[in-house]
């Protein structure tokens, strides 16, 4: 196969291990930077043209689309879908996953197990959201962070409401989010591809810190799902229509509760983890499906 990734740095663990994993299983790899790509709207000929050429021949591409560039990336995507090429992230599936608000919604419908979720449009009622959601403690969460960034844990009412009142006079797109204890700062991701989990870690946050991402100094180890655990992880990813997914979830006594489902999930952490070739499960899901 001949195989685009699309990156904007071809140097990340991640895109490394994706054209080593294609090159390993004897296709061409090329990574293209979506941000330099010029695309070309025509009746029934969609192109491509990046760095002095038309992009042709192509048989799947794997985005990994930032979250700063979800619409031009998205874009891309879509010009790739119309040209007939096979994409491991639709470029639907990638828009819902970055929409938390949305996405939160259609998981709720789907059934699946979430923290109690409130979002306002900048009341004034803001003791209400902070009880809606069972009281201090309680999460605050800008819209638009990624990796841990812009969340916030309000430990009372009071700090709770300031917050809330700070973020609305910022114009400020805020959801709060029940506090689940008993998770003790830690939470699961589980890598889905083509609707089969091929790897889990828990990822611990370090001491004082409830937010477990690796970006801020969290560890992860490789983990066991229950069956509970891995119902859920599959029902998510297929409720955002997504080929390739890290899910990630809370440990609670209701059950498993997702926080977020990822379209673009990195490889390090969960390879280095589980000391899995997450890499090669991605190329090996292409090449299914193109053939």
């Amino acid at each position: 196969m001949r195989i685009v990734i699309l990156s904007r740095n071809p140097k990340l663990y991640s895109t490394r291990r994706l054209v080593e994993a294609a090159i390993k299983r004897k296709h061409e790899v090329f990574v293209v930077d979506h941000l330099k790509c010029n695309i070309e709207i025509e009746k029934k000929s969609p192109k491509i043209f990046y760095k002095g050429e038309y992009i042709t021949n192509i048989d799947a591409i794997i985005p990994r689309i930032g979250a700063s560039v979800t619409f031009y990336g998205t874009a891309v995507i879509r010009q790739f879908e119309m040209m007939k090429v096979f994409t491991a992230v639709s470029s639907q599936a990638l828009v819902r996953s970055r929409d938390k608000l949305s996405s939160l919604q259609i998981l709720a419908r789907a059934g699946v197990g979430l923290p109690k979720t409130v979002f306002t449009n900048y009341t004034k009622d803001v003791e209400h959201v902070v009880d809606s959601v069972g009281g201090a403690p309680l999460v605050l969460k800008l819209l638009e962070g990624t990796q841990g960034l812009g969340v916030v844990l309000a430990e009372t009412k009071n700090a709770a409401t300031s917050v809330l009142e700070a973020f609305n006079g910022l114009g400020a797109r805020v959801i709060a989010q029940e506090f689940i204890k008993e998770a003790g700062g830690a939470d699961i991701r589980a890598f889905v591809v083509d609707g089969k989990v091929v790897g889990a870690m828990k990822r611990q946050g370090k001491e004082g810190e409830f937010r477990s991402n690796l970006h801020r100094g969290g560890n992860a180890t490789i983990i066991e799902l229950t069956d509970d655990e891995e119902r859920t992880a599959l029902k998510a990813t297929k409720a955002m229509g997504l080929g390739v997914a890290g899910v990630d979830m809370l440990q609670s006594s209701k059950g498993p509760l997702v926080l977020e489902v990822n379209s673009s999930p990195g490889l390090e952490g969960i390879e280095v983890a589980t000391g899995k070739n997450i890499a090669k499960e991605i190329i090996r899901y292409l090449e299914i499906h193109v053939e």
